[in-house]
């Protein structure tokens, strides 16, 4: 049977909904204002079990695992209580659609997955709340980056520069042991213990990589065996990238302090990209904008441009006039210097720019949005790509920004909730064990 995207990760990262309680059920933890149920930690670790049947002797022991279970289920009720706390909803119809559309590319019909999907003793309902809370998950995530990661027009351009030499591609691993937030002196050691004893464990061969990350990380992909699958250089974290380019297949590095703890990474594979051959010229500049929504007729939007232009040819610092006359928002902070672009990507000045000298300061401009003003300051060459290139060039960036920004998120978000974790008698793990009184002396 195919895994279907959405099923295997809720099945490997135990995205699954609460199972109906039972007499015999009792609570593995709280959660804030929610509950986990033992059965639901049981559902979800038989789920990872029987998906991991291949390399069943890879798994770590089932308590073990059962703990990575908990943990992940943890962190799915505090994102999900979030999500609804933030107002975000999924819709009954973006269900449908997401289960019709796993059903099409495996092939089956509706019906068919539903059938395959509960066959392990989930609920169509419990399967529908599973594919909903991935869906509100991933709404999430995506707003979250909105609203966080920025990623530089000058980002793109050296990400797809570095591509046109032929990039290389790594396929990763990794193992975390991860830090609280302000960890003390003591956790650090720990942490630091903790990783170096998995380290001398694969050294030694008593491990390989994959049973180690599935027994040991605590990473997100721990019970992937840690593959990060296939990364270029520009989606490694800068603390690995440099060290990476001199590693050899199969080589382990670290272990490494991150912002989110210890890690070590593998080099599993190597592959090389086709070198693109297209190159354009790039160009640097400054604008002035002087917006006007009739340039043609905005007698005072133009005066206020020629007298901008005659200070500028006077010798007046361009920077410092963008800063206090510009009018575009995006440039004027920056003393009006945009990100380099070919003359395409310069749009109604672009001819003007590429007939310009370097150093060269052009006369106001019309344009749509008003009166310009463009000052030339350099040429390379770089990679001609099309608009959906840089929108993935821009997106292989984002990832990598987002993955540590998240990380770092969840972690804090972890750290804020109220979380108690609960034995099998229903005592409180951070509440000292009972132990029994003495027995009597005769």
């Amino acid at each position: 049977m195919k895994k279907f995207a959405f099923l295997l990760i809720a099945a490997q990262l135990a995205f699954v909904s609460p199972a109906p309680a039972q007499s015999i059920d009792s609570i593995a933890a709280v959660v804030n204002e929610d509950v986990i149920l033992r059965s639901e930690v049981k559902l979800a670790t038989d789920n990872i079990i029987a998906q991991n049947s291949a390399r069943a002797a890879e798994l770590p022991p089932r308590d073990i695992l059962e703990r990575q279970v908990l943990e992940r289920l943890i962190m799915m009720r505090l994102q999900l209580a979030r999500a609804n706390s933030s107002g975000m909803r999924v819709e009954d119809a973006e269900v449908d659609q997401a289960v019709a559309s796993i059903a099409q590319q495996n092939n089956l019909t509706t019906a068919q997955l539903v059938a395959q999907a509960t066959q392990n003793g989930m609920s169509e309902q419990a399967f529908r709340k599973t594919i909903a809370d991935e869906l509100l998950l991933q709404r999430m995530k995506m707003a979250y980056a909105q609203s966080t990661i920025r990623v530089s027009e000058s980002e793109v351009d050296n990400a797809l520069s570095s591509m046109s030499k032929g990039g290389t591609q790594y396929h990763l691993a990794n193992i975390v042991v991860t830090l609280p937030e302000g960890a003390t002196a003591e956790q650090i050691e720990l942490g630091q213990k903790k990783i170096d004893g998995i380290k001398a464990q694969l050294d030694k061969g008593e491990l390989d990589f994959t049973a180690a990350a599935m027994r040991f990380s605590n990473g997100p992909n721990a019970l992937d065996g840690g593959d990060l699958g296939w990364r270029a250089i520009e989606e490694v974290p800068p603390a690995f990238a440099q060290q990476l380019v001199s590693m050899k297949q199969g080589d382990i590095l670290g272990p490494v302090r991150g912002t989110t703890g210890f890690q070590l990474l593998k080099l599993v594979e190597v592959r090389q990209n086709a070198a693109a051959s297209n190159t354009v010229t790039q160009y640097r500049v400054q604008q002035i904008l002087i917006k006007s929504a009739d340039p043609a007729n905005d007698n005072a939007a133009r005066a206020k441009a020629e007298t901008l232009h005659a200070r500028l040819a006077g010798g007046a610092d361009f920077a410092k006039l963008a800063k206090s006359d510009s009018d575009d928002a995006a440039s004027k902070d920056r003393g009006g210097e945009l990100d380099w672009r070919s003359q395409d990507g310069l749009g109604e000045v672009g001819a003007t720019v590429a007939g310009l000298a370097d150093n060269g300061l052009s006369a106001p401009i019309q344009t749509a949005q008003g009166w310009v003003i463009v000052k030339r300051l350099g040429t390379r060459q770089g990679v001609a790509a099309s608009d959906d290139q840089r929108a993935q060039a821009r997106d292989m960036i984002g990832r990598r920004k987002l993955e540590e920004a998240y990380d770092r998120f969840l972690r804090e978000m972890r750290g804020e909730a109220y979380v108690d974790i609960r034995r099998a008698d229903g005592s409180s793990e951070s509440a000292p064990v009972a132990t029994p009184a003495p027995a009597p002396a005769n």
